[in-house]
């Protein structure tokens, strides 16, 4: 038994779990693009791999209608972020939490400049946002 517990234990450690560069929590806030609402950042890196959120902080759910007119369109307040971070400018999805069955998503273009990640809405409001860790 003696010598069958050191060979569990290295097989119990992946070898290909290393730590990239960019592994981390990183934080941020965007500017308001066009659309004059600032997201949220909350990334989570592992390995590459990425995980996060970004949310409107000004988003607000259902109010009464006493007029009986049209509401306006909803605007998303939750985006889910997913992708890969490898090398020094990559892109990643960003899907929208929305009622029904409509889908909104758009990549975002990210940039590694020093320290910090800069993150760039293509298209959409085209909002801009810098992370850190």
């Amino acid at each position: 038994m003696k010598k069958i517990l050191p060979l569990l234990l290295l097989c119990a450690t992946p070898a290909f779990a290393q730590s990239g560069p960019l592994d981390g929590e990183w934080r941020g806030r965007s500017d308001g693009g066009s659309c004059n609402a600032p997201l949220d950042y909350q990334v989570s890196i592992d390995t590459g791999i990425v995980d996060g959120t970004a949310s409107d902080p000004s988003a607000r759910g259902p109010v009464p209608n006493p007029k009986k007119t049209a509401p306006p369109p909803p605007t998303p307040g939750l985006w889910q972020i997913h992708g890969i971070a490898k090398g020094t400018s990559f892109t990643w999805l960003s899907v929208a939490s929305v009622k029904g069955t409509e889908r909104r998503e758009s990549r975002l273009g990210v940039a590694v400049q020093g320290s910090t990640l800069v993150v760039t809405e293509q298209g959409g409001c085209g909002r801009k946002a810098t992370l850190s860790r």
